[in-house]
């Protein structure tokens, strides 16, 4: 896929995320746990289409555990009285520590392995 192409599939990914989480504000239960599928479906397929860049791979793999976590919230909010926000938080924190990696671990890495 052309970078062009595949800003373009970033672009409408964000579209999907936006129409996921103005349905969650709206309390649209049927519209909004529909738009989990299309929005993690794209989350993922992008993540796996820049796995060969590793600050790609890494920010990507940040973005699908934060949309999984808020795919959970909501979930929970519109049927379980929000008592799943404790299982949204170890979605939330996987990314925290995917970054953590990226940055703390293979970047500097990788910069040494420039020099």
């Amino acid at each position: 896929m052309s970078e062009i192409k595949l800003r373009e599939y970033e672009n409408f990914h964000i579209v999907l995320w936006l129409l996921k989480d103005t349905c969650w504000l709206m309390e649209w239960r049927l519209e909004g746990i529909f738009m989990i599928v299309p929005t993690i479906a794209a989350a993922f397929h992008i993540t796996w289409l820049g796995r060969k860049n590793s600050a790609n791979l890494f920010h990507n793999l940040a973005v699908s555990s934060w949309i999984c976590g808020n795919a959970v919230w909501m979930i929970g909010e519109f049927f379980f009285n929000d008592s799943f926000r404790p299982f949204s938080k170890v979605f939330f924190s996987i990314g925290v520590v995917f970054l953590a990696v990226y940055y703390f671990g293979v970047l500097p890495k990788e910069k040494r392995a420039r020099r």
